[in-house]
């Protein structure tokens, strides 16, 4: 079984992942694998070709479900017109968290116009693959990789601002 061998390292991206979400996220690191591997295996195409074939599923698996769940947020009888803020989270600083949907919405036009740019964000924003990790499952130099993920973060700062 697959799961036992990757568990620990996808609950780890989950978790530096989750890490990034605006205060008052409710999906836990742990559930966010769970459906992830549910979505993977329930697919019923499992012939990964390789260790970063495998983390590319499994990022963008994360990523719907991370789309998912702050499209129902924003949904009005959930509550969408609050913000759900606890005390303890208050910051007076600048807001620095990035609206999913918005960067899920650019991030289908950048795969449109540059599909290995967009591989390059998946495997590096919603998997935390670093840049040697994310050329190996690629398959591409890593000097591609770098240039890719340079190119795809000016593309969505000029489409998100």
């Amino acid at each position: 079984m697959l799961l036992p061998l990757v568990y620990d390292e996808l609950r780890k991206l989950a978790a530096s992942r989750l890490s990034h979400e605006k205060p008052g996220q409710t999906l836990q690191a742990t559930a966010l694998v769970h459906d992830a591997y549910v979505r993977l295996i329930g697919r019923g195409d499992q012939g990964w070709d390789n260790r970063g074939h495998f983390f590319a599923a499994a990022a963008e698996a994360m990523r719907r479900i991370l789309v998912e769940n702050a499209r129902k947020k924003q949904q009005l009888k959930r509550g969408g017109e609050f913000d759900r803020v606890s005390l303890e989270e208050i910051d007076p600083g600048p807001e620095k968290s990035m609206d999913l949907i918005a960067l899920d919405e650019s991030l289908s036009q950048l795969e449109a116009e540059d599909p290995e740019a967009a591989c390059v964000v998946k495997l590096r924003y919603f998997a935390g693959l670093t840049m040697p990790e994310t050329a190996a499952a690629l398959g591409i130099p890593l000097r591609s990789a770098e240039r890719n993920w340079t190119y795809a973060r000016t593309w969505l700062h000029r489409r998100l601002s």
